[in-house]
């Protein structure tokens, strides 16, 4: 979906987004390369995963007649203040469905995704736990009338087509290329998209993220009848959980800053690239593979 084909407010989009070498004497004494695809700097409301799993979802609903979002997140959710942003910029209006209760006043993600327009609901743990059985979407629907549905995370089969393109924009020859995994959906795509002799590595954000396999499986299977690509997923990079941190991957966050310009998200993507640092220094990856890390915000 290109920006013409939503005329309700004009939208720079940086796509295809920057792919830039890594100058790191830790990488360069394992003889490996290291690049950034620098998908941050997609849009500073839309930034990397949550512009393309949003890309096709939105010229669905489009295209299907609906004018209201409504979508499910944690209190720090990144996909809420997305599809908030994506509501403001395309002309729907939006409902956030919150996990737990609310608090006030609200936190920055929160307070974001309502000055976008979008209409805060709470569900209680309980509950939120089945957000996706039928009777919870029927009383959804009762209470908020039409709506086009997007799952929590916007993993579904419209974004692993959306992350599947990422691929097809690197120019530069790679052999591994590495994305940070919440919902498994980034990773599906990405793998889907890959050229033969090329592999994806996924790097869990979530402590027991074992589950995520099964989970890109799924989603592949959804979109495309199959399982596609050569792919893995590490599960030893969580720092003790979603969204939880240690003083080491503090450390880690602040020496990349100094070093390299670029202050890296604390919740997926510093994890996912200690992990590849890590890695390399084990002697993982053999010498002379070229590494793609996808910074998704």
């Amino acid at each position: 979906m290109d920006t013409s084909s939503q005329r309700t407010a004009p939208m720079r989009l940086n796509v295809p987004s920057p792919l830039v070498e890594l100058a790191s004497d830790r990488i360069a004494r394992q003889h490996l390369r290291l690049y950034l695809k620098r998908d941050d700097l997609i849009h500073p409301d839309l930034p990397g995963n949550k512009w393309r799993k949003l890309k096709y979802n939105l010229r669905a609903a489009r295209e299907e007649g609906h004018s209201t979002l409504l979508t499910f997140g944690g209190a720090y959710s990144n996909h809420i203040r997305a599809t908030a942003a994506a509501g403001r910029l395309f002309g729907f209006a939006t409902i956030g469905v919150i996990r737990g209760e609310r608090h006030l006043p609200l936190n920055d993600s929160l307070a974001f995704a309502a000055a976008q327009g979008m209409r805060l609901v709470y569900l209680d743990r309980s509950t939120y736990r089945r957000k996706s059985e039928p009777d919870v979407i029927i009383e959804l629907h009762r209470r908020f009338g039409d709506f086009y549905l997007l799952p929590e995370g916007g993993s579904n089969a419209a974004a692993v087509r959306g992350c599947a393109e990422l691929p097809t924009e690197i120019d530069q020859a790679f052999d591994v290329i590495c994305c940070a995994c919440g919902t498994g959906g980034t990773l599906a795509g990405i793998a889907a998209g890959l050229r033969p002799r090329q592999r994806a590595l996924g790097f869990s954000a979530l402590k027991g993220g074992q589950f995520l396999r099964h989970e890109v499986e799924r989603l592949q299977s959804e979109t495309y009848g199959t399982t596609k690509g050569d792919w893995a997923i590490a599960y030893d990079f969580h720092f003790g959980g979603f969204a939880r941190r240690t003083a080491v991957l503090d450390e880690f966050i602040s020496e990349f800053t100094d070093g390299h310009g670029i202050t890296l998200d604390r919740v997926y993507v510093a994890k996912m690239m200690y992990g590849i640092f890590t890695l390399a220094e084990r002697g993982e990856f053999d010498k002379g593979t070229r590494i793609i890390a996808v910074i998704t915000g």
